[in-house]
């Protein structure tokens, strides 16, 4: 008995069914189809889409936050630069400073204090020695027991008390005997009693350790 083929195929919204009879026996094969052109666009209208960069070129957004970023670094690196160069300009204007105090100092220290070859002059001198010496002593002290017992005269000598008579005679501004001299001399001034200014130190010193100033001495010492 010859073959007969028959093929119905259905066609619906989503379903297409074909039949296929073929020597009495029915196959049924049920194809289920993707969506349609008409959906498939309308699905994609309905989602929204971010711009996305495409084969490395960076959008516009992306644009602008890498030149936010790179304007930021710039500004942080010139306020770092101005805070250096202002650091270093303080640091040069201290050492400047500090130069020109040195240089002050070493000029004072080149240059020694001059002072008058006079009584006034003395007493000063011999004061400026005693301060580095942390001898005690004032102007006045020193000009009112030299006045007492020498009126100003350097080379004056008492050649009558009983230092005289034992032969160490009190010389200079300060009537000084020469062991007291040996034995309170200051170092750097002359070893020589009768220098005013080696006198009024060496007598200074001496007044210092037995009464405690030349401040407090008011009659012979």
């Amino acid at each position: 008995m010859p073959r007969i083929s028959t093929l119905r195929i259905t066609r619906s919204h989503k379903i297409a069914t074909a039949v296929l009879v073929a020597a009495g026996s029915v196959t049924a094969i049920t194809a289920t189809g993707g969506p349609s052109e008409a959906q498939t666009t309308a699905t994609r209208s309905s989602v929204s889409v971010e711009p996305v960069a495409a084969a490395g070129v960076p959008t516009a957004k992306d644009a602008a936050e890498k030149a936010a970023k790179e304007n930021a670094a710039k500004e942080a690196a010139a306020k770092r630069a101005a805070a250096k160069a202002t650091a270093e300009k303080a640091a040069e204007k201290e050492r400047s400073e500090k130069q020109a105090a040195n240089r002050s100092t070493e000029r004072k220290a080149v240059t020694p204090k001059k002072y008058a070859n006079n009584l006034d002059g003395w007493i000063r001198e011999s004061l400026d020695i005693m301060d580095k010496k942390n001898i005690p002593g004032s102007y006045e002290g020193l000009h009112r027991n030299i006045m007492r017992e020498s009126s100003g005269n350097p080379n004056a000598v008492n050649d009558w008390d009983i230092n005289a008579r034992n032969g160490i005679p009190s010389k200079g501004l300060l009537q000084v005997i020469q062991p007291t001299f040996d034995a309170y001399h200051v170092k750097g001034t002359p070893k020589k009693l009768t220098d005013p200014v080696a006198n009024i130190t060496a007598a200074a010193n001496y007044a210092a350790d037995r009464y405690g100033s030349i401040d407090n001495v008011d009659s012979a010492y």
